[in-house]
Parts: structure tokens; sequence; C-alpha cells
């Protein structure tokens, strides 16, 4: 596996003009994974406003995309209008796509970018019946404490450094190479 390949996919940053990617991937979760990744049902309606909103929400989304679908994506929002001490990640990966190991990575990027962006605390909460993601936040050292059938995990990233940010930036300059292809292919089987 490289490091922008799994599995026969590849995982990358989503870029703004993306969001339908993500919207659809959200779409396409069963009823189980919406609740994981919400911790409540949701209507088509509501993931339709969610997703209109990813790139204006202070989000950076990270998705693993196999045949020009997203299969699995991992947010980081930052909490208040800039990027500041405490952020929040959420997950979602589709039923056919678990336990392949994609939580996992996708985990370790928004670790990364949390770094990188000065983030001190992430926090992430799951249903306390969500052991797949509990023992994906334990693999990221997280501190872990249960509420109210919740579980909120607590992960304290290490400073950014020079290897980090250019990890990132190589990362992001080979994604968005992938997603003007990935357009252009859209493009073209749609005509």
């Amino acid at each position: 596996m490289s490091e922008h390949t799994h599995a026969g996919g590849t995982i990358r940053k989503l870029w703004p003009h993306e969001k339908g990617l993500f919207r659809d991937h959200l779409l396409r979760l069963d009823k189980a994974s919406r609740m994981a990744r919400f911790a409540h049902g949701v209507s088509d309606s509501f993931i339709e406003e969610y997703a209109g909103h990813m790139a204006e929400a202070g989000s950076t989304v990270f998705a693993y995309i196999e045949d020009g679908e997203v299969r699995a994506a991992a947010e980081l929002k930052k909490l208040g209008d800039t990027w500041g001490r405490e952020a929040e990640a959420a997950f979602s990966v589709e039923a056919a796509y678990q336990d392949h190991g994609l939580g996992t990575e996708l985990m370790g990027r928004v670790i990364r970018a949390a770094r990188n962006r000065g983030v001190h605390l992430i926090y992430m909460s799951c249903l306390a019946s969500n052991a797949k993601m509990q023992a994906i936040a334990r693999k990221h050292e997280a501190d872990l404490r249960f509420e109210l059938g919740e579980v909120i995990g607590e992960i304290v990233p290490q400073e950014p450094n020079y290897f980090s940010i250019l990890a990132e930036a190589v990362e992001d300059r080979v994604g968005f190479m992938m997603a003007v292809l990935d357009l252009q292919r859209r493009v073209v089987k749609a005509a």
C-alpha cells in the first residue's frame, strides 16, 4: 500500500467542488451506518443540507475513493470561527467497506491535519455500541470515557514539524491532481 492508494482506491482530501461526492456517500450509508455517523437517525434532506455546507463549515474532509465514488470519509471540523486549540472528528464508512482498515487510515490523516493546524485536542464521540470506532480510537491512543450512552474520545496530537507539514503538502498536491483526473473522468463519462 502506498501513501495514496488502498486496496484499489485512493485516500485523499476532498476539495470544495466535490461536496456532491461527499453527499452521495452519506446518502448511501445504510441505517446502521447513518446511526453510527450521526448518533441518531437522519433523513436524506438532512444529509443534503449537511453535505452542502462541507466547504464552508470549516471542515477538512478526507475520503477513500474507489471507482469515482467516496466509500469512506473522515471530517476534521474546527470548533469556533478559526482553527484553535480544539477540533472535532467524525467518520463514516459504507458497510461493504468496513473492516478493511480504512477508518484507521483516515484517523491518521485527521490527526496529522489537526496537528498541522495547531489543534491541541481532538474530540470524537460515538455510540457506546460502536465498538469498531472505539477500537480505531484506541489504536491512536485516544482517552475514552463513557457518558449517557456515548463514548467520548480525546486525542492529543503532537506538535507540527517540518515532516508532518511536508507530508500533508505533498499529499495535497497529488490529491489535487487526482481530483482533476476524477473530474475529467466524470465529465467524459457524462458526455
